[in-house]
């Protein structure tokens, strides 16, 4: 048996998640700094709501027809390309002089970052070796959480201590993709190139002969069931990212350094759950670790939203959320769609179940909380969370099992189980 290249597993997953972080803090820099655009632009919460909408609703699209292009052109003219792309449209966010400007800068961001997701993380799925598949996924997609959601508004609140207003920090934050592109250059392999992609292929051919097209990905029981279920969480994640900050400082009072350390506990919290949810879906399976997710998330929602203002309560409670509603974007998109998948169309079935979580969930969700918050009060926006969550967990009960371990358990009971029936009829 041919020895895994663990370290071309290992540099290509490490860069992959320092991109992914990336797109995180390109996307998420802004929530931080909302109250200081919103009056500097003259903004309203509807108005936040239509800026976080046109990137989820651009990057929704996209993620789905790059997914499609990188299946037959690879992954790395995808991948270099829109690095530089968001990067650039970062920090061009910090030139934006109203509205109209910042939705169509935010949107060219969604395009790219879009394109980006799914590539990035079949490129993952074809390093990996296939028994810690569900782990590695979940150390990638745990970079987002941990740079955009986690560090990305102490980086912000901090910055603006000292730079002459929120502009310049979106160009800071747009330096390190530069630098990152010139590694991926050098180091990135098409799938073709790696032992996990001939076997991940092989393993798809062996299964199902026939052609495979768009309407065999929407036919698979999972890839369906995945996309409903990141569409659910997401509306939880992308309201509660969005919207939070301007309820911690507009509706709970806390100033902004208290609001940038309450916050940053949907990246902890979600860097620790994108890495331990889908690492224990590994060895408890997908869809156990689906459920819990959900339950978890509907709790800690509600415990969130009734919390005081106590700076420690808030952190913990938006910590446990975070861990299991980010925990749940790895854990679909990433080895349930990746397991799912039809031969040969791995980045395909990422993008589209990517894809449609991030244009209900990333983009008409946070439109309709901005609605929400204008018009009845920005405390009244955890409901359409609570809605997801609880659609979500009702979902994924019907998630068909694809944990290697899992079912290589279930396939090892069944043959003990007709050994023995055989020896008794033999006897």
């Amino acid at each position: 048996m041919q020895k895994w290249d663990t370290s071309y597993e290992w540099k290509i997953v490490l860069l992959l998640t320092l991109g992914f972080g990336l797109v995180g803090l390109d996307r998420w820099i802004i929530a931080p700094l909302l109250p200081s655009i919103m009056k500097d632009l003259s903004l309203n919460y509807q108005d936040v709501g239509l800026i976080f909408g046109a990137l989820g609703i651009t990057w929704g699209i996209f993620s789905i027809f790059s997914g499609h292009l990188s299946d037959k052109i690879g992954h790395r003219k995808i991948l270099l390309i829109s690095l530089v792309i968001f990067s650039l449209a970062s920090g061009f966010s910090g030139a934006a002089m109203g509205l109209t400007s910042l939705i169509l800068i935010r949107a060219l961001m969604g395009i790219s970052e879009g394109a980006f997701c799914p590539t990035s993380f079949a490129a993952t799925a074809v390093a990996a070796k296939p028994s810690r598949r569900g782990t590695l996924q979940g150390l990638q997609q745990s970079g987002f959480a941990l740079f955009g959601l986690g560090l990305g508004p102490i980086i912000a609140t901090q910055l603006m201590l000292f730079l002459p207003s929120w502009r310049e920090v979106f160009w800071v934050v747009a330096i390190p993709g530069f630098v990152l592109v010139i590694f991926l250059f050098f180091i990135l392999r098409e799938p073709e190139q790696t032992q996990g992609g001939k076997l991940l292929i092989t393993e798809k051919k062996e299964t199902k002969q026939e052609k495979v097209n768009w309407s065999v990905i929407l036919k698979t029981r999972n890839i369906l069931l995945s996309m409903i279920g990141l569409f659910c969480t997401m509306s939880c994640v992308f309201v509660i990212s969005a919207m939070v900050p301007l309820y911690l400082e507009n509706y709970l009072k806390l100033n902004i350094q208290q609001m940038g350390f309450v916050v940053s506990a949907i990246g902890f919290g979600g860097f620790l759950g994108q890495f331990l949810v889908p690492a224990f879906s590994d060895w408890f399976g997908r869809r156990l670790s689906a459920v819990l997710s959900f339950l978890g998330s509907t709790i800690f929602i509600v415990l969130f939203a009734n919390s005081a203002a106590s700076i420690s309560s808030l952190f913990i409670l938006l910590f446990a959320l975070s861990f299991f509603s980010l925990g749940l974007i790895a854990l679909l998109s990433g080895p349930i769609a990746a397991e799912s998948a039809p031969a040969g169309l791995v980045a395909s079935s990422i993008g589209l179940v990517v894809g449609a979580g991030e244009i209900f969930g990333g983009g008409i969700a946070p439109v309709l909380s901005g609605l929400v918050a204008e018009h009845y009060g920005i405390q009244n926006i955890f409901y359409l969370s609570l809605v997801g969550t609880v659609v979500g967990m009702i979902v994924s009960l019907f998630i068909r099992e694809t944990a290697p371990r899992k079912i290589g358990t279930l396939h090892k009971e069944k043959n003990e189980s007709t050994e023995t029936i055989q020896s008794h009829e033999s006897a």
